[in-house]
């Protein structure tokens, strides 16, 4: 299949379009953007700055990706927006580009489904398979990483880490960084308890899932600390990857700041 672009979409010349691309009417796409073969484009769309897209994603009506990032501090380099392979991208999503304070890009992983009027800020960086709802919104310098799920309307400080296979319910304020395995909500949001539905969903098994509880309930119930917690859970044979993995970044966000262990690294 031939590329398909419809006769009232505006294409520069010099944007790099791949095989069987179908691009809606209306689109605009502009000189510095790379389209990777089998993504269909839908009408009303922006694709504006340094933007490499890979293949077979889905772009819907009036999403705009690379947009100046919303920084007061930024100096108009040339930073990106890198989008992967397999995205749903909704309606009225914005992913703005990054700033100059870190590598220069905003990423978006593979096989991600962000619903309508998402906001992705300048230098985020999601992983894969993740899905964030309708009307969330993640700041600047925020990491998702893979199978993490955020609801509707949810709100993500910047520099925070929202961790692997967690979940954060809807209208929530998430100030702290997010732990892997753990559904949080409320404002601002804590953990509540494992994801289990998720874990369940994703096959793990439930030596792993009760392991996971038990670090939760000490951690966060009976709140005995990181390093008794890891004695314990050692004792009970019950320190499993999983287990180190959800201690670690737990060690990392308290030895950040505002509970949110990237913060330590923000330039002033």
């Amino acid at each position: 299949m031939a590329i398909s672009i419809a006769n009232t979409a505006w294409i520069d010349p010099r944007a790099e379009i791949g095989e069987e691309v179908e691009v809606g009417p209306f689109t605009t796409i502009g000189p510095h953007v790379k389209v990777g073969s089998g993504t269909k484009i839908m009408n009303s769309v922006t694709l504006m700055g340094h933007v490499t897209i890979g293949r077979d994603n889905t772009i819907y009506p009036h999403a705009v990706l690379g947009g100046e990032p919303q920084d007061i501090s930024y100096g108009g380099t040339d930073t990106q927006v890198v989008v992967g392979d397999g995205n749903i991208i909704r309606e009225g999503v914005t992913i703005n580009r990054a700033s100059e304070k870190e590598d220069g890009i905003t990423r978006i992983g593979d096989n991600n489904f962000l619903m309508a009027n998402t906001h992705v800020a300048h230098d985020c960086k999601l992983g894969s398979h993740i899905i964030i709802a309708n009307g969330s919104m993640l700041g600047g310098h925020v990491h998702v990483d893979d199978h993490a799920s955020i609801s509707g309307s949810v709100a993500v400080h910047h520099y925070t880490t929202i961790g692997s296979f967690s979940f954060i319910g809807g209208l929530s304020r998430v100030l702290h960084d997010v732990p892997p395995y753990m559904l949080c909500e409320g404002s601002p949001a804590r953990p509540r308890c494992i994801n289990i539905v998720a874990l369940k969903r994703k096959n793990f098994d439930a030596h792993v899932i009760d392991a996971l509880a038990e670090a939760h309930r000490l951690m966060y119930r009976s709140k005995i600390g990181l390093d008794a917690a890891r004695e314990v859970l050692r004792g009970n044979d019950r320190l499993l990857p999983q287990v180190n993995h959800l201690l670690s970044f737990i060690e990392g966000q308290q030895e950040g700041r505002h509970g949110r262990g990237r913060e330590a690294r923000r330039a002033a």
